[in-house]
């Protein structure tokens, strides 16, 4: 495979995506012949700063590999780490077309956006003779497990809520629903109190609330959520920022935690394996990740994959959110078991959500269908290749696979071929890394079971 004159080999491919260019291997090779040294720095709050230090070819024949790389690099950085200042040092002409691509018309308008309301502050790309120091701050959260608590996990296709009595799930139940096509934000009021009622109704009192929810939420207040997408702002403003907390009060006067689903992911694999450092990947409606580190803390990073770059293939589907190409969540998520549909030679039903097409190919994979296997096999080679990737990013051990895309035959599938590809392309971190499935019903249900544990009373 070539891309932009970058030579790329690698001995496994999806069989239903032969023009799939894994980023990392892409990587590797646009390195080999780099030489002038080029050092990025991403700034978040708190005065953190992640820094980056790396290379291009700096070469008028390379000009555009060199741009297209640091493109991709910055991105990771800004949706992993987080960010709303980008310094760069090294090369002008890198900085002024960044510093164009994050701008109001630029190619990045989405992602600077994106950041700059997260972090309410101006989105920056400036140039310096050198970048600051690393800073990094993290701590300690959930694995609190006593007394009667509520656990709800909001996805985009499904609430789950347990009852969980000092440590011992009681009672769990998952009902669908359709958050992200739902403008009315009483419609995902109603649904959130209908859950924490449900799992109150088994217990003799509730002492505390956890909520695991996909988005970014700070004093356990909403800031983005594709949950609410189709809200409008002033109703957002209105009703959802404090949706949760305006919940909870139905339930009465006891404390609440809300933490982003990818984290509490982190932390049900941390709790389930007992073992830090640990990487938890649910793929659901979309790709939920969450790190927690060697210490057992989670690091504050907005660990957003589903919006990190894996693919370099120009083919590559967009993600209708972001607008960019290649980007996980068209990997790891509802949508990749979609689009892969086709090539295997299945058609599902365009009048049927997401979640129920899903549901046609768990139904097809149980009953052995290669087809569908096929498609299982096809997302196990894009795990492994970008496991690698995470790895260069993260230096995890443990790998947890949660949710809907991995319950069931298909996920063993997911999981297996990861591996072959880890063990036949990177030997060199295979053995260092540990992916794992939860058993089923930790699947389902582990992330509302550990976002109980989050409140501390």
């Amino acid at each position: 495979m070539k891309h932009l004159g970058i030579d790329v080999s690698v001995k496994h491919l999806p069989e239903l995506d032969p023009n799939y260019i894994p980023l990392f291997p892409f990587y590797e090779s646009f390195l080999k012949d780099a030489k002038k040294p080029l050092d990025i720095a991403v700034e978040r709050s708190g005065g953190q700063v992640a820094v980056y230090k790396t290379f291009i070819h700096g070469t008028p024949d390379m000009a555009e590999a060199d741009l297209y790389y640091v493109d991709r690099i910055i991105k990771t950085l800004l949706w992993l780490k987080g960010g709303f200042k980008v310094y760069i040092a090294g090369d002008k002409a890198i900085y002024e077309a960044i510093h164009k691509a994050y701008s109001k018309d630029g190619s990045r308008a989405f992602d600077e956006d994106f950041m700059a309301n997260v972090y309410e502050q101006p989105f920056e790309v400036v140039y310096c003779d050198a970048v600051p120091a690393e800073v990094s701050k993290s701590e300690a959260v959930g694995r609190h497990m006593n007394g009667c608590r509520i656990g709800f996990d909001a996805g985009g296709s499904d609430r789950k809520v347990s009852a969980v009595i000092d440590g011992e799930p009681v009672f769990s139940e998952e009902v669908v629903w359709f958050p992200k096509t739902n403008s009315d934000p009483d419609y995902h009021f109603q649904g959130i109190v209908d859950a924490f009622k449900s799992a109150a109704a088994h217990m003799p009192r509730v002492d505390a609330i956890g909520v695991s929810s996909a988005g970014i939420y700070i004093d356990n207040r909403t800031m983005v959520a594709s949950l609410f997408l189709k809200v409008g702002k002033e109703d957002f403003d209105a009703k959802v920022k404090d949706i949760y907390l305006r919940a909870a009060k139905e339930i009465g006067d006891v404390p609440i935690v809300v933490a982003n689903d990818g984290d509490v992911s982190a932390l049900a694999g941390a709790m389930s394996l007992e073992e830090n450092n640990v990487l938890g990947i649910a793929m659901g409606t979309s790709e939920a990740v969450g790190f927690v580190d060697d210490k057992g803390n989670i690091t504050g990073w907005l660990n957003e994959l589903a919006f990190v770059p894996v693919d370099a293939a120009p083919t590559a589907m967009v993600d209708e959110w972001s607008g960019d190409i290649g980007c996980g969540v068209k990997y790891f998520s509802q949508d990749s078991v979609i689009k892969l549909a086709p090539a295997a030679g299945i058609e599902l039903d365009e009048s049927l959500s997401p979640a129920e097409k899903l549901k046609v190919v768990q139904g097809l994979m149980e009953k052995d269908d290669d087809r569908a296997a096929a498609i299982y096999r096809s997302i196990g080679v894009y795990l492994g290749h970008a496991l690698r990737l995470y790895y260069h990013f993260y230096g995890f051990k443990h790998i947890l696979l949660l949710g809907r895309v991995m319950s069931g035959k298909g996920g063993d599938i997911v999981l297996a071929e990861a591996k072959k590809v880890l063990a036949d392309e990177y030997p060199d971190i295979a053995a260092k890394i540990n992916p794992t499935l939860p058993d089923e019903k930790a699947r389902r249900v582990g992330q509302s079971v550990a976002a109980a544990s989050l409140p501390e009373f």
